[in-house]
């Protein structure tokens, strides 16, 4: 009986060992506040990290993995990291250590595979102590009221997608995020020169920015403008020219503007971020119906750059389109995107990828931005100011009362009604007065 159950026992498959995830390579995505890294995997792994100091240094160690490609090469400018190294652990466990230049905090999580990508173990890199977040939180705070100092109009220049994040791919393997940023540094040169304007680039390298985070940045920098450009694709590729779109709660306004407003919002999705997560900026927008002149100021804008993008090439509707794109919702900057073209359309794609094409572009846009100024001047700039006080405008906000903007602009309140032949001290939303 005995030797029957040896036999059977012999006879038993034997257990199957744990097979290694296989770590098929790694990115590193440098930002201005934080540098990302992307480990590629061909299913979920669990992780553990934890810091070592002189020298400072990260560890990950990722259990039943290897590691199936060489780890990039780190730039020597990037500012936290000075290499990676890789190493087994307990013969079947992979071992990553960063060597670092200063000290880091870490956020790490796991991403799903999704259009592009496979499974992914993210791990954010953030300095302890940043000087740049004490710059901006400095820059986010309420600037006290200068009355006798003029300040330039700032436009926020917001490059779509980057990173990990390409954007639509044309047909010749042209790169949205890459087409994006030259457009968007070559308007942001063009700002420079002008009077009286500021550029600020939102996105100004290959990073990824969370849509809420482009909005965080407008504000931060009390943008008068946000402009988001933008070379997408569409499932026709014989779909071709240029659009604006600004915000709407409502629906699009027609079936390209509904398609186009959801892949872009599902930008944050592709870097592990859930549009569903506790926003209360976007809450109040879409609730705080006092949101109306910033969309009537939008839209004023929009129809000026649309006018100037049709003497550059066809587009593809001869109005402003509207759709519910999150990257537009700040509650109070005025706000377009700008589709430069189709990149799926072969022609288009190759336009895109030309120096010379992406200036005119830039060139067009500016020209409709400093049309809408024109008539349109933030009060206390130096659009505003310009002509010793002539033509100059103010677009009320709520709660702002008449007493309020005739102090403001240092002119009576009897001169400030007469101009406007206001009989009483009640206004409304939006309302543009003409400062004496």
């Amino acid at each position: 009986m005995y030797r029957l159950i040896v036999l059977f026992s012999l006879l038993l498959p034997l257990p199957l060992q744990a097979q290694q995830v296989d770590v098929r390579g790694a990115r590193i995505w440098t930002a201005p506040d934080h540098t990302r890294l992307v480990l590629d995997t061909a299913a979920p792994v669990q992780h553990k990290i934890f810091p070592l100091e002189n020298p400072p240094r990260l560890v990950i160690d990722v259990p039943d993995a290897r590691l199936r490609d060489k780890l990039p090469t780190v730039k020597t400018d990037e500012p936290l990291l000075i290499g990676m190294r890789s190493g087994v652990r307990k013969s079947d466990d992979l071992r990553l250590v960063l060597d670092l230049k200063q000290k880091v905090r870490t956020k790490s999580f796991l991403l799903q595979p999704n259009e592009r990508y496979g499974h992914r173990l993210v791990v954010d890199l953030t300095p302890v102590g940043n000087r740049a977040d004490k710059k901006k939180a400095i820059a986010g705070k309420p600037r006290p009221a200068v009355r006798t100092r003029l300040r330039d109009v700032i436009i926020a220049i917001d490059a779509g997608h980057g990173g990990e994040d390409p954007g639509a791919v044309g047909a010749e393997g042209t790169r949205e995020k890459e087409i994006t940023l030259r457009i968007a540094r070559k308007l942001a040169r063009l700002v420079k020169k002008e009077r009286g304007m500021r550029p600020v680039l939102i996105r100004n390298g290959d990073y990824f920015l969370r849509l809420r985070k482009r909005i965080d940045l407008a504000r931060k920098h009390r943008a008068d403008l946000f402009v988001s450009i933008h070379a997408d694709a569409f499932r026709d590729r014989r779909v071709r020219g240029s659009s604006i779109y600004t915000l709407s709660h409502r629906g699009a306004s027609s079936e390209a503007a509904k398609w186009l407003a959801d892949k872009e919002n599902r930008a944050d999705l592709i870097a592990g971020i859930d549009l569903s997560e506790n926003d209360t900026l976007l809450a109040t927008v879409l609730l705080d119906m006092t949101q109306n002149a910033t969309l009537e100021h939008s839209n004023l804008a929009a129809n000026k750059v649309l006018a100037n993008l049709q003497k550059v090439g066809p587009v593809h509707k001869g109005r402003v389109q509207k759709a519910g794109f999150v990257v537009l919702k700040a509650p109070d900057i005025p706000s377009m995107l700008i589709e430069t073209a189709f990149i799926s359309n072969p022609e288009e794609e190759k336009r895109l990828r030309s120096d010379k094409h992406q200036a005119k572009l830039a060139v067009a846009i500016l020209a409709g931005i400093k049309s809408y100024f024109a008539g349109h001047s933030p009060p206390g700039t130096k659009l505003a100011g310009r002509g010793n006080g002539k033509g100059r405008r103010h677009v009320t906000n709520r709660g702002e009362t008449l007493l309020e903007i005739a102090e403001h602009y240092g002119v009576s309140l009897t001169s400030l009604r007469s101009a406007n032949r206001i009989e009483d001290d009640r206004l409304r939303v939006g309302q543009v007065l003409t400062i004496p």
